[in-house]
């Protein structure tokens, strides 16, 4: 395959912007002195992904395969990318990740590493490419693209010698992240390992030499290497007040949060007769509040069947899915009914997460209110921080004017990204985001309101 040559300085270039921007984070005193990357800003904006799980297991109802399965079991007969990518697109998604290699150690491009690949399968007479294929429909349907390549590996011979493996393992990284466009995210699975020790700076420098803008998964125990961390659970939920600044014995870097979960219960790959533990739509929603709406971002699993496919039953939830989520967050009362008062209060007010609204210059408690010419009526917030300069606002409540006294709807701690919160319906006029405390002047994107109610449908 392919590899451009590298400079000694461009190998140094990126590895310095790297470097001093761990070392900045380093030495900051205070959480909210941490700041994202651009990457890491643009990255939590797309707040929506999916991770693909395809292969060798798919066909030997597997969830873990040992690296022993024969090449020949991997045999799709209507192998459609673009079918995937529809339903991923119809689910609201923004962005896929395709799982390259899993700890099977089973290979989706036409690696020269490794015969153990889809060049030894019967599939398109050897000559497929799963990763290639997959990339160019998510990029043809608008999705961002990136890879999961196992860091554990069951088959491979030279996993036994840490360097060897090593050499190994970047050799095939190295064609990923040369030969497949730009890759948004690259996924480091800690499952497995078996006690081996992985030279996770070497890998980490390689990679930012072919993908300097690609964020790195993994969890916090990486905190050094890693741009994005595990939520701690497969549930798709993030049980805490969500902060983006994680701090590991005294170092401190902006580590976004990014929950993953199958969209069947328990189930990463496909498995027969498994109709069952497909999640409902209501289960779905509240994954999707207890994500996005706690400031991180969703990793939705899906797996494609022994056609190539996405079941029918899977494409119609994820559909159903998408669609629930346009209608519930689809109308924002704020922007509709709050009059206006050309000021730049309404920047946060306008639905317009492009636009941001600054509180006073060194401010430490503000309030940012709405007023509408007639009561409405509504059950659900949803608020943003503009992240850019920082996670500010630590203590908050949501206001109703009761025309008498202002009666508190939500009280917390982190808003972040973006926070959503339900409660009983409430009619008002008057509607005020109430900041308690921040660090510094907090900049809030959006402040928004919906009449969402709680009929999800019986799917």
């Amino acid at each position: 395959m392919f590899r451009p040559a590298r400079s000694a300085a461009m190998v140094a270039a990126v590895l310095s912007t790297f470097c001093l921007t761990a070392t900045q984070a380093g030495r900051a005193q205070n959480f909210t002195d941490i700041k994202p990357s651009p990457q890491q800003a643009a990255w939590q904006d797309l707040e929506f992904g999916v991770i693909i799980h395809f292969g060798p297991n798919t066909f030997l109802d597997r969830e873990w395969g040992d690296g022993t399965a024969s090449p020949n079991v991997f045999a799709p007969m209507q192998f459609d990318p673009e079918q995937w990518m529809r339903a991923i697109k119809a689910a609201g998604a923004t962005y896929v990740v395709m799982v390259a290699k899993h700890h099977d150690g089973f290979c989706l491009w036409p690696t020269a590493q490794t015969g153990y690949s889809v060049k030894s399968s019967p599939w398109e007479n050897g000559r497929g490419d799963v990763v290639r294929r997959a990339s160019e429909a998510a990029r043809k349907f608008g999705l961002a693209f990136g890879v999961y390549l196992s860091p554990w590996d069951r088959h491979e011979p030279k996993y036994k010698n840490s360097a060897e493996y090593d050499d190994y393992y970047i050799a095939e990284m190295e064609e990923l992240a040369s030969g497949y466009g730009n890759l948004v995210e690259f996924w480091l699975d800690g499952a497995g390992s078996a006690g081996h020790v992985y030279n996770f700076p070497r890998i980490i420098e390689n990679l930012r030499v072919y993908q300097p803008n690609s964020l790195i998964f993994a969890d916090a125990a990486l905190l050094e290497y890693a741009d994005i961390r595990w939520a701690g659970n497969e549930d798709g939920t993030i049980p805490y007040e969500n902060w983006n600044v994680l701090d590991r014995h005294g170092y401190l870097r902006w580590r976004p949060v990014e929950a993953d979960t199958p969209l069947h219960k328990q189930h990463w790959f496909w498995h027969p007769n498994d109709e069952a533990t497909l999640k409902s739509v209501a289960e779905l929603v509240t994954t999707y509040e207890e994500t996005i709406g706690r400031g991180g971002q969703l990793m939705l699993g899906l797996a494609p069947d022994r056609r190539g496919l996405l079941p029918e039953a899977d494409v119609k939830r994820l559909e159903e899915f998408g669609a629930v989520i346009r209608k519930r967050y689809g109308e924002n009362l704020m922007a509709k009914e709050h009059t206006l008062l050309h000021q730049p209060t309404d920047a946060a007010l306008d639905g317009d997460p492009d636009t941001f609204w600054s509180a006073p210059a060194g401010s430490h408690h503000t309030v940012l209110e709405a007023n509408f010419a007639k009561p409405v009526t509504f059950d659900h917030s949803l608020v943003m921080e503009w992240l850019n300069d920082g996670q500010h606002v630590e203590r908050f409540r949501i206001e109703a004017w009761t025309g008498k006294s202002w009666k508190s709807l939500v009280e917390g701690s982190a808003i972040g990204h973006k926070r959503i919160d339900h409660f009983a319906p409430v009619t008002a006029s008057r509607i005020r985001l109430n900041i308690l405390a921040s660090s510094g002047e907090a900049h809030i994107r959006e402040f928004q309101i919906f009449n969402a109610g709680s009929d999800l449908g019986t799917p």
